[in-house]
């Protein structure tokens, strides 16, 4: 009778055990790919290639497993910074707490009328053309460059006025003497010419999940195409 049993227990765990691996299996069917900027639509392929609309490479739309992070910050990486900021929802973070997600980066200010409402456009715009399986990797954040002004009651303010108000976008009040840190690293120029407004350098900076830079786009009203590939390759090889 024992034995009987311990045939059908053993017969029981095979089965399982082949059911898993059929599950894996399928899991991992065909990869398929599809064009970043979606030209055609939702329209996929089913091996690599090029967009036959605007020519970038076709990218896989399955997920694809993350290498794990290094816990090596190198000299090059922003994590160095220890400086502290505030986010717009009143949370105190070290830059080193946004490692693992690719970065978009601009500073800007909330009373400017003239260059950061572009600036800003151009965030969303770049955000509008990543995929939407790939937006869980990548985090847009908007640093201040008047901490004096732009208390995070402020910046929330300003996420809710411009649609930044999505999980994925970051806002930034540090000190001045940390802000004056960060620009110097993304080699942005700015001065107050009055108390409520500043001259400053129209740059938009990706960094990897390691937190280097990788990709700069300087101007405003520009074409983000080059900028936006970076993000999609910086995400896919991490």
């Amino acid at each position: 009778m024992k034995t009987l049993r311990y045939i059908i227990v053993l017969i029981c765990t095979v089965t399982l055990f082949t059911a898993c691996n059929t599950s894996k299996t399928k899991d991992s069917g065909k990869v398929e790919y599809q064009c970043p900027m979606k030209c055609e639509g939702s329209k996929v392929y089913l091996e690599e290639g090029s967009c036959p609309v605007c020519k970038m490479d076709l990218q896989p739309t399955t997920k694809i497993v993350k290498k794990v992070l290094s816990n090596i910050i190198s000299d090059k990486s922003i994590f160095n910074l220890t400086s502290k900021w505030n986010t717009q929802n009143g949370t105190e973070i070290q830059l080193e707490e946004l490692k693992g997600k690719t970065l978009v980066m601009v500073m800007i200010y909330t009373t400017c009328k003239a260059a950061c409402p572009r600036l800003t456009a151009d965030m969303r715009n770049i955000d509008a053309k990543i995929p939407t399986e790939l937006k869980e990797d990548v985090e847009f954040v908007l640093v201040s460059i008047d901490p004096k002004n732009d208390t995070p009651e402020r910046l929330k303010e300003f996420a809710e006025e411009n649609f930044l108000t999505d999980k994925n976008w970051t806002l930034l009040q540090g000190t001045e003497s940390g802000v004056r840190e960060f620009a110097n690293v993304l080699a942005v120029k700015y001065k107050q010419i009055s108390p409520l407004d500043f001259s400053h350098s129209n740059i938009i900076s990706v960094f990897n999940p390691n937190g280097e830079l990788v990709h700069q786009q300087e101007g405003l009203g520009v074409d983000n195409k080059e900028t936006i590939t970076k993000i999609i390759e910086t995400i896919k090889s991490y």
